[in-house]
């Protein structure tokens, strides 16, 4: 069955490696800061100036005034230090972050991202995306594969207006791990008993199928 938020940021959390400096955007993207691998030693940093973002703190011990970029309560670690936001922005825009995730409303097959702007209607807006976009190191993308009306939002042109162009490597969905090929998306797993025709027609853009494809080990 497809994963739930949870799920998805789960499986994201074994991307990471150890020593990398990670932001995480608005939305699916914060929670893998809660599955970090025990032991493992990753940095998350913040646009709105912290370096050292913790797990999500437990139900009445939020600090109102410890906040991350989407305006979520957060905690922090051992070590960590706070700053304005240029420092966090020079960091960014430096190429000192080494994986960003972030959510997005559609993908291309050629890797280009829209996730800022849905003509119409109210939207959080873009924070640092375009920034991280055009200067992480890697960009993971967490979302679910289709929206809220069945439409896929992998496809083979965005529609909506674009955060970035040719920069997203891999996508990690309710349903599928899928990376960005030169030939278009790649199926690399799909989730515990799901499907590849599910996936398959749930995939606007050109979905190359290779072989057995592995169910995601969470």
């Amino acid at each position: 069955m497809p994963l739930d938020k949870n799920g998805i940021a789960k499986r994201i959390a074994q991307e990471l490696h150890n020593g990398y400096y990670v932001n995480l955007g608005i939305g699916i993207p914060t929670l893998v800061a809660n599955f970090i691998p025990e032991g493992m030693e990753v940095i998350l940093q913040s646009e709105n100036g912290l370096l050292g973002i913790g797990p999500f703190p437990l139900k009445g011990e939020e600090d109102p005034d410890l906040i991350n970029a989407g305006k979520q309560t957060i905690t922090y670690i051992k070590g960590a230090a706070f700053f304005d936001s240029s420092t966090s922005f020079a960091m960014i825009r430096g190429g000192h972050i080494d994986l960003t995730v972030l959510g997005a409303f559609e993908v291309s097959e050629q890797g280009d991202i829209s996730s800022w702007k849905i003509p119409g209607k109210m939207v959080k807006g873009m924070g640092g995306a375009m920034d991280l976009v055009a200067s992480a190191k890697n960009i993971i993308v967490a979302m679910t594969h289709t929206d809220p009306k069945g439409n896929s939002k992998l496809i083979k042109s965005c529609t909506l207006p674009l955060t970035g162009v040719g920069c997203v490597k891999r996508i990690v969905t309710d349903l599928a791990v899928v990376d960005v090929t030169n030939d278009g998306f790649k199926l690399i797993e799909r989730a515990p008993g799901v499907t590849v025709e599910e996936i398959a027609s749930k995939t606007a853009g050109k979905l190359i199928i290779e072989g057995e494809i592995p169910e995601m080990a969470l």
